[in-house]
């Protein structure tokens, strides 16, 4: 199927397709979302299948708005409630225990369910018109580079695919996952909505949990796996310029060499990205990026390490997922 224009009548048929059990790839703020009915089983585990993605990882249910995701939520505390209002629609997903509604296979086998309302128009309008809460994890195979085009669905999952065009996600990288089952919120996986500014909002001091699981045990959150997000070259962080230095006298072929740099080091190489100092606009550019690199054959991409500030919390934990 060629990629789809996000017109109305091409909203309403990705609507029925969903309805009909299909899947349907769709632009979100965060990335592109592999979309499809949370409530169908077997609509959801053809979204395993098409990735590749083992089920011990749970999804995120993607809903318009707060009475929506009420209706799949068994308890819905205060702190959501503030925290909806402040964030929603965007990209701050809240983990909540699930109502019998929610098929197991959307959450892993666990009694907590991930749910987030999406601020990107087309994503809000196919939620309208569906009237369904949408699964719908990056639509990619899984541990590769998320796509934030809808070219970069096509190419990893072939031109089968319904696919709504969007344009260029404006956030880049996944949301804030935060679990609010228990005493203290926790930030199970960071992303562009700082524990800073979660912190400000509720008006009390909050836990974080990057945690890498290498097991095949049940996540608590997507994003937990150690290689995730990964271009196919192999990516090397370097920290230093006498480092990256180092690792280009290592290359067997430096004209296969990629680098995305953000400072204003004069850098010369073939291939090179050039990408901002802000990490707001840094984490827009990333993934798109190392899908550039990609498309240029680079065996190694070369990545300039991020500041160690809680604002780069995100896209540093892309970035050291990615690495080899």
């Amino acid at each position: 199927m060629p990629i789809y224009q996000p017109t109305s009548e091409n909203i309403e048929r990705a609507a029925q397709l969903l309805r009909d059990g299909e899947l349907v790839a769709l632009p979100t703020e965060t990335v592109y979302g592999l979309g499809a009915n949370a409530l169908d089983i077997e609509a959801v585990q053809k979204i395993f299948s098409l990735k590749g993605r083992p089920s011990y990882n749970p999804l995120i249910v993607h809903v318009l708005d707060i009475k929506s995701a009420k209706k799949l939520a068994a308890v819905w505390p205060q702190r959501a409630q503030v925290l909806a209002e402040a964030f929603w629609p965007g990209a701050l997903t809240l983990v909540l225990p699930k109502r019998d509604t929610v098929p197991d296979i959307v959450t892993a086998g666990l009694q907590n369910v991930a749910l987030r309302a999406p601020s990107h128009p087309v994503a809000r309008q196919l939620l309208k018109i569906a009237q369904l809460p949408l699964a719908a994890p990056s639509a990619n195979k899984f541990t590769q580079t998320s796509p934030t085009r809808a070219q970069h669905v096509q190419q990893s999952l072939g031109d089968e695919l319904f696919v709504l065009d969007g344009g260029a996600c404006e956030v880049g990288i996944e949301s804030t996952v935060l679990d609010l089952t228990g005493d203290v919120p926790v930030i199970l996986r960071p992303g562009t909505i700082s524990h800073a500014d979660i912190e400000t909002v509720l008006r009390e001091k909050i836990d974080i949990e990057y945690s890498i699981q290498e097991d095949e045990a049940p996540k608590r959150a997507p994003g937990q796996v150690r290689i995730h997000y990964a271009p196919r070259a192999k990516l090397l962080v370097f920290t230093s310029p006498t480092q990256r230095d180092e690792l280009l006298k290592t290359a067997s072929n430096p004209n296969r060499i990629g680098a995305i740099i953000w400072s204003d080091e004069n850098v010369k190489l073939q291939h090179l990205v050039k990408v901002s100092n802000n990490a707001l606009q840094y984490a827009a550019q990333f993934y798109n990026a190392l899908h550039e690199l990609d498309a240029q054959d680079c065996d190694v991409i070369l990545v300039e390490d991020v500041p160690r500030t809680s604002k780069w919390d995100g896209v540093r934990d892309r970035l050291y997922r990615a690495a080899s």
